[in-house]
Parts: C-alpha cells; structure tokens; sequence
C-alpha cells in the first residue's frame, strides 16, 4: 500500500478562499457573492483585494443565485458561496430555472456539506446535495479531498464553461494531495493500484480510503484506490479498468447512499460490468448534532466501515 505523508491538516473551505483569491489575482471576470456568510466561506481574502468584485446580497440565497446568472451575460464567472444546504435545497428552483435551463456560466460553491458540519445538527446538514445536482442537465458536480485539491478545483472551474457545483467542508482533514497539482475536471486520480478490490471514494472519505487500504494491506488484501473528485462527469473509463481487474467494488461518500457516487457508479456497473458492490453512505437517515468524528462514526463513514465492505463484497467476488 502506498504511503502518503502530510505535515499538516487543513479545512477545505480554506482550500475554496484561497483558490477565489488567487482567481482575483489572474483573472478580472471572476466575481464573487456571499448570501452573509463571508467568514466561514473564506471569502475575506478575495473581498478585501477585490471590493468592487465582491458582493454582499444577505440572508438572500436565491437572489443571489438570480443575480449570478444575470452577471453572466456581460461576460462575469460569478462564484456564489453558503453552506451546502442553501447553495442547492433551498434555492433548487432558482438554479434550475436560471443557471441550469440556459447553461449559465456560474459555479456554485458549498461549504459545510455533510456530517461533518457537526453540531448544527440535521437541518444544515445536507445529505442530499450531490444527488440533486448530478440530476440538473449540463451540472459538473465537483466533490476534493482536500486543503490543495480544493484549491486547485477552485482555480480550474474558473476556466470551464458552465455551472459547476463545488462541494466542501468545514472540518480540518489532511492535506496530502500536491500542492502544485494541476486539477482536470471529470478525471479520475488513481492513489493506489491493486487487484483484489476497488475502493472509489469522494470528498473527506478519500482519506478514510487510504487509512482502510493501510488496514486492508495488514489482512493481505491488496486494494485499488480511487480517488472520483468529479461525480459529473464520471471517469466511465477508468472506472471500468479498475473493475475489470478486481471483479469487486466498494463506494465510500459523506452523502445519502441514494444519489450519490455509490448511485452513479452502481448505473455504470449494471450498464456495462455487473459486478458485486457494497456502498459506504448514509442509509436513509438525516444527521443529528455532534462533532464531526462522532458523526462519522456512529453513521459509519470510517475507515472501519470502508474494510468491512470491502470484505464483504470480496465473499460475493467470483
């Protein structure tokens, strides 16, 4: 199993502030708006090198999101930023009818997505997000792993045309990823190749994958790890590489097991390679308050999670 060192753990809503602010740096186009929530976007880089390119629309996500698409037309990449549970259920309508329908060049960006919002408790924390924006027509659907890989995406979807939903987090994670990486949106990252199971994983769940393979590697288990930090468009290709060698499958993701990665790849199996799966998610349930580690273990999105499933799904393998 290979070995990724860090030297330091990182939240990658920083990763999303610093990106933003390099943006502002390189290229004039890119606005950003912020529905109150400046401080914990890590937006305040940005708005204080870029005060005429900043606005502050308030408790108003779904203006905001009417007022991105409009920015677009005169040639703006507007970046909006709330948490996860704004930026997608609450003004769902919004960006379906004015960003999504007509392809506007937005790129909505979520912090505190998932469990591991924590103490906020169930109503902030959306399990849903993934899912619903992977339905919109024509939405890249964005999911790091990290401080650097945040950082990176963040720069990269400036350059892409059309909306993007950019999903991250509020808990420090390790910061493993190179900090020079260059991001290709839709393109899969292989951390570790093995034969015996495929582990596709998504967001703060890489790094649960990569202490499972560790733990996988102790029982004799050789596992390919994948990191799918783009959940549209999905990396059909490699995807499938991976399974075809291994025969067996394991998804892991901080999102409901309904719509998320788990989802996507469990369609792209039964179209071109049934093979036994086993997901790593959310069963139907929303959260409730607790730290993040709390959280993730009692809903079991863990890296003990992750080798059970793994050893489950090998006992099906033929």
């Amino acid at each position: 199993m290979k070995d990724f060192p860090y030297t330091e753990s990182k939240d990658t809503r920083s990763g999303f502030g610093a990106g933003l602010a390099e943006l502002g740096k390189t290229n004039p186009n890119v606005v950003a708006l912020c529905a109150d929530l400046t401080g914990s976007l890590k937006m305040d880089a940005f708005k204080k090198e870029n005060p005429d390119r900043f606005f502050q629309v308030g408790i108003a996500e779904a203006n905001m999101m009417g007022v991105a698409a409009g920015m677009t037309i005169g040639g703006k990449i507007p970046f909006t930023g709330t948490f996860a549970n704004f930026s997608t259920g609450r003004v769902y309508d919004q960006i379906r009818q004015s960003i999504a329908y007509s392809g506007k060049n937005v790129k909505i960006c979520a912090s505190h997505a998932g469990l591991t919002l924590g103490e906020d408790g169930a109503t902030h924390q959306i399990l849903e997000d993934l899912g619903m924006m992977k339905m919109l027509p024509g939405m890249t659907v964005i999911n790091p792993c990290d401080y650097n890989q945040t950082k990176a995406a963040t720069i990269a979807i400036a350059d892409y045309e059309g909306p993007v939903y950019l999903r991250f987090g509020r808990p420090v994670v390790p910061n493993f990823t190179a900090p020079d990486q260059k991001f290709e949106i839709g393109k899969a990252w292989t951390l570790n190749e093995g034969t015996d199971v495929s582990i596709f994983a998504t967001g703060h769940l890489v790094w649960k994958a990569v202490l499972a393979g560790k733990l996988l590697a102790e029982k004799g288990i050789n596992a390919e790890i994948i990191n799918i930090h783009t959940i549209k468009p999905l990396d059909d290709e490699a995807i499938l590489a991976s399974v075809r060698k291994t025969r067996c499958v394991v998804t892991a993701e901080e999102h409901q097991m309904n719509g998320g990665l788990g989802d996507s790849i469990a369609q792209l199996l039964a179209r071109e390679e049934p093979l036994p799966l086993e997901m790593v998610a959310v069963h139907d349930s929303f959260g409730e308050s607790g730290t993040p580690d709390q959280l993730m273990e009692k809903y079991h999105l863990n890296e003990a999670a992750i080798v059970e499933a793994v050893e489950a799904v090998m006992k099906r393998k033929k």
